[in-house]
């Protein structure tokens, strides 16, 4: 939003220049580039604005975009914003190897520690706007380029021993590959062995200008040609020294730097490097001494310090024993011998003890001599005398003593040119801040008390003394201030030298007015045992304060980015309360809250609003009586202003939506910690409305038919393929219109999301209980089963999928429906195949003699068939006339013909007159119908003994049942054989028809010979084999199986010779 109103500052200053207003206009400068940094170096980018509001405090805000992606922008490091870095960028901002230094109130730099390869790119400096309407440019750019650091810098370490007045030779190899044009610097440094935290001493240096040029020391030595640096090569840079001394003693070493000129025409120094180090010890020839006496100047004002160094120059100066004197004016001052320990004269004793003198030995070879508060009485000479105490081989011990020259030091009287300047942190100060006003006294020369005064801005009254600080520090607080002091809320402060402070905290609305500084400077006199101060000067200066009450700027308004939100999602509330946290005048928060009405329980949705959470204003949470759903977290947290108090709820559900606010209370602290309520102020409300999630369940829509047998399996699918959330849980209810022409659709059964199962009614009506099964194949996919189908089960189905979604809450509601396509089931029986034999049979027989009658089946329509079969006779009205037409009996059919009559039925069962007519013979043992059937699909009725009135048209009715799927047979279909004509033929009598016509003769003469002969045969056999049977027995007895037949009936007939048949009768078997 920034950048869109900092582009159209053009416009805004287009408007202002055709309406004629004059104003200032902004303009942000950065560091010209492309700046060219090697990789791993320290880099800094200023960035300046001018033509902003005065008084107001500008912030910064740096931000890059990378050569790859030149129109992304990078966040990196703000004034404003402590977490402004993106994640890029974050971690190196908090390890403070990236930070932004605010040089001025409109000025900023940017420090990159240690730049890196990836930080090369364009980097932007933006300043918000504080004006309040847009003129000007707010953001400025620059390029940074980083390359490698190439800089080589060599030389051999080693340790030399020299004697003073050698020469010494040291190579340095210095080379870099840089593709920039850039210069070198090479330069030679030395590093005292003894002091290794002193900073090194400059020997001579080659700068990146090509002009030699050498340390303080070392630069007559270098006039005179006893010190070199030549360039022997292209990276070879030697250094040589005539004529070493003692002070040449340490570690030397090489330093190269490799500059690169700035747009700007400015040099920088991209990177410095150093070579290993030279160990060089000399041996002195000489020792003698030499004494030097320094000061800055010799003229003083009373009341300055003073401060004299003497300096001794010689070899080896820690290895010797030196004493030196002060003396002034003939007169000993202090002695410090070779252990640093002072010996004052007898006139300095007591200054020395309050403070005003200090003898110390700040190196071997440098002593200081230190007078504060400088007296016209210390006008004169200052002499330092050194002694060398040296023992000599005959263990004697030889006194040198040297003195420097006279040092004069005049002190001229005081007088006094002190001025005042009084300052404040702001002439505008709010409610509870602090009030902070510093007066600055330049050119003091002795002590000063400073005295604060306060009146009010029409000065109607005489000024009233705040509080004052005497000259030796103490602090004087007013009876008006005294008790507010003693709280710590008005302090008086020596901040320096030359500045002092007045601090009123916790600042209230009485504290406006006109504050008024007043120094005085006093000088010293008299000697110690009378002590007197003089007044030398007074002055003072004033300055306005403001105190703008807190109640009249504050503020608390509320806000959310997302007023609707579904079922477990977050939203968040965001109560921001002006002007921005005071300490001393703290705001306490409170998040309240009102459910919608039907958002929870009845007792929630009436009494208003309650309070959630509460931000005291001691910065701790204190929660309310309305508690937010179960499933539901809720955060709450603050920046680090105390301005913006968010309110963060998670998993939302019912509960969380209805009506909130914010309303947050001003306090005080007083000075004696006691608190006053200032304002209480209570924000918009902000509807949330929770709202059910979009339902994305689709189930699968195909329509499709199924023909199915009966007593077959059943399986219709209902896929899912889409639903709105993993956790979705679905009810299915599987519904069936009949066949039959029933408009209502009948549940048949509902699967709920537990997996519990319910039967509709259909499902009893129709005893589908048994055969229905459902069930759950993939976790979107369910199937029901019809097992054992029946016709009945002929009807359209489809399933009806329901989509239940769990609420943060815990409870469970219903998203939405969705059927599925229809599936048309139709359950016929099996296809008729029945067919009988149709062949057309003549068949002539005698008198007395069998007639056999077939009935084949060669198909069938299933194989778990079976039949019903009966025999069907149409008898002619005239036996001989039918014998005699035998050959065109089809042409005489309906003169010869009788009603059809039943002569032999077996059911499906296989019980005898059970099948679809009841014969007149209902058999028994002296039956003359004789039923086989030799193989499933073959049957046969055979008559015995014909009879003329057997005569007739015969034919054979089958009829197919099948067992449904509730295991009751029923009737497929029907169909009758092809007929035969039976003709019988009348007997003659004769020898074999009056025996077969004498029951007593036909058994003498073909029975009872049978039964004698079997059993004198037996008889034979057994006396024949006697001793064989025995084992034969016994074999009996260890268990060989003995077959049981039970007896057939034997039928004959008495009126023939034929032998006796053996046949079946209905009933005869068991």
């Amino acid at each position: 939003m920034t950048r869109t109103m900092a582009t159209g500052a053009s416009l805004l200053l287009a408007c202002a220049l055709l309406a004629g207003v004059a104003v200032a206009q902004r303009v942000v400068t950065v560091q010209g580039g492309p700046l060219i940094r090697t990789e791993g170096s320290h880099v800094t980018i200023w960035c300046n604005v001018s033509g902003y509001k005065e008084g107001v405090e500008q912030d910064f805000e740096w931000s890059m975009y990378l050569p790859s992606v030149p129109d992304r922008e990078i966040r990196i490091v703000s004034t404003a914003q402590p977490n402004y870095a993106y994640a890029l960028y974050a971690q190196r901002v908090n390890n403070n190897e990236i930070s932004v230094e605010r040089l001025n109130r409109d000025s900023a730099m940017l420090h990159i520690t240690k730049v890196l390869a990836k930080d090369q790119g364009l980097f932007e400096c933006y300043t918000p706007n504080t004006d309040g309407h847009y003129l000007g440019s707010y953001s400025a750019r620059t390029n940074l380029t980083v390359i490698a650091d190439t800089l080589s810098v060599s030389a051999p370490a080693q340790t030399l021993s020299k004697v003073e007045g050698d020469m010494l030779q040291l190579t340095c190899e210095v080379s870099r590959t840089t593709v920039q044009h850039t210069h070198l610097s090479v330069g030679w440094y030395l590093r005292s062995p003894e002091d290794a935290a002193a900073p090194p001493q400059e020997l001579v240096t080659l700068s990146r200008d090509f002009v030699l040029r050498s340390g303080g020391p070392y630069r007559q030595r270098m006039s005179a040609g006893d010190l070199r640096l030549d360039k022997t090569s292209a990276t070879a840079y030697r250094l040589t020294i005539h004529k070493l001394q003692p002070m040449d003693q340490g570690l030397l070493y090489c330093q190269a730097a490799e500059w690169i000129q700035d747009p700007d025409g400015s040099w920088f120094t991209m990177t410095r490097k150093q070579s290993d180090k030279t160990q060089l010890r000399i041996q002195p020839t000489d020792r003698d001494f030499s004494i030097q006496v320094s000061t800055d100047r010799r003229s003083f004002t009373a009341g300055e310090p003073l401060e004299l160094r003497c300096t001794i120059e010689a070899q080896n100066v820690p290895e010797r024993f030196f004493s030196v004197s002060w003396v002034f004016s003939s007169s000993p001052v202090a002695v410090v011998g070779p252990s640093a320990v002072p010996v004052l004269g007898a006139d300095y004793v007591a200054r020395e003890a309050a403070g005003l003198m200090t003898v110390r030995k700040e190196s071997p070879n440098v002593h200081l001599l230190k007078l504060q508060r400088l007296q016209p009485d210390d006008a004169g000479k200052y002499i330092c005398r050194v002694t060398e105490r040296e023992k000599t081989p005959t263990g004697d011990f030889i006194d040198r003593s040297k003195r420097s020259r006279n040092v004069q030091i005049t002190v001229q009287p005081l007088k006094s040119n002190i001025t005042v300047a009084v300052s404040s942190n702001s002439s505008e100060v709010l409610e509870g801040d602090v009030i902070q006003l510093t007066c600055s006294v330049y050119a003091a020369a002795g002590p000063l008390t400073v005295a604060w005064y306060w009146s009010d801005k029409q000065a109607s009254g005489p000024p009233q003394e705040v509080a004052s600080l005497d000259r030796d520090g103490t602090v004087w607080h007013s009876p008006a201030y005294r008790e507010r002091s003693s709280y710590g809320e008005v302090r008086v402060e020596r901040a320096r030298a030359d500045a002092f402070s007045l601090s009123l905290y916790n600042a209230v609305a009485g504290d406006e007015g006109q504050y008024r500084c007043t120094a005085t400077e006093w000088l010293r006199t008299g000697g110690e045992a009378e002590l007197s101060w003089e007044k030398i000067a007074e002055k003072s200066a004033a300055k306005g304060v403001t105190v703008k009450t807190v109640e009249s700027s504050f503020m608390v308004s509320a806000s959310s980015r997302t007023p609707s939100v579904t079922f477990g999602n977050s939203f968040d509330l965001l109560c921001i309360v002006k002007p921005r946290h005071n300490p001393r005048v703290p705001t306490s928060v409170t998040w309240r809250f009102m459910p919608a009405v039907g958002g929870g329980d009845d007792d929630e949705g009436r009494g208003g609003f309650k309070d959630l959470v509460t931000f005291t204003r001691e910065g701790t949470l204190q929660w309310g009586e309305q508690l937010l759903g179960l499933g539901t977290r809720t955060t709450v947290d603050r920046s680090h202003s105390n301005t913006n108090f968010r309110l963060s709820v998670t998993r939302a559900g019912r509960r969380e939506a209805g009506k909130y606010q914010c309303t947050a209370v001003l306090w005080r602290r007083n000075y004696d910690n006691t608190w006053s309520r200032v304002a209480n102020r209570t924000s918009n409300l902000l509807g949330i409305s929770v709202l059910q999630p979009e339902s994305k369940l689709r189930v699968q829509k195909t329509n499709q038919s199924q023909v199915h047998l009966e007593d077959s399996r059943v399986r219709i699918n209902c896929s899912i393929s889409s639903q709105t959330s993993p956790e979705s849980q679905h009810t299915v209810l599987w519904y069936v219109k009949r066949a039959s022409g029933s408009d209502a659709d009948e549940l048949l059964l509902r699967i709920e999301r537990s997996g519990a199962f319910e039967y509709g009614a259909y499902a009893d009506e129709e005893r589908l209980r048994r055969r229905v099964q459902a069930e759950r194949l993939l976790p979107h996919l369910y199937a029901l089963t019809l097992n054992r189908a029946e016709a009945s089960d002929s009807g359209t189905y489809y399933c009806l999928v329901e989509e239940w979604l769990s609420d943060p809450d815990g409870a469970w509601y219903q998203l939405s429906r969705d059927s599925s396509g229809f599936t048309r089931v139709q359950v016929r029986q099996p296809e008729i195949r029945l067919q009988v034999e149709e062949l057309e049979s003549n068949v002539t027989v005698e008198e007395s003699k069998s007639v056999r009658l077939g009935c084949s089946i060669p198909s069938q329509s299933s194989r778990d068939s079976r039949f019903s079969v009966s025999w069907y006779v149409q008898r002619f009205e005239d036996a001989d006339a039918d014998a005699d037409a035998g050959a065109d009996a089809d042409a005489d059919d309906e003169e010869g013909e009788r009603k059809k009559e039943c002569v032999f039925s077996i059911g499906h069962d296989a019980v005898f007159g059970n099948g679809n007519c009841s014969p007149r013979d209902h058999g028994g043992p002296n039956s003359r119908l004789q039923f086989e059937r030799m193989t499933s699909d073959l049957y046969s009725l055979t008559i015995h003994g014909a009879l003329p009135t057997d005569a007739g048209r015969y034919y054979c009715h089958v009829e197919e049942w099948l067992l449904n799927p509730r295991s009751a047979w029923y009737r497929l279909t029907t169909n009758d054989s092809g007929s035969t004509i039976v003709n019988v033929l009348p007997l003659e009598s004769t020898v074999h028809s009056v025996v077969c016509s004498n029951e007593s003769l036909f058994y003498f003469v073909f029975f009872y010979p049978f039964p004698i002969f079997a059993i004198l045969l037996i008889a034979l056999l057994t006396v024949r084999y006697k001793g064989r049977s025995n084992s034969k027995s016994q074999e009996g007895k260890n268990g060989a199986p003995l077959l049981w037949i039970k007896e057939p009936h034997l039928s004959y007939s008495p009126t023939c010779l034929d032998p006796p048949a053996l046949s079946l009768h209905p009933g005869s078997v068991d």
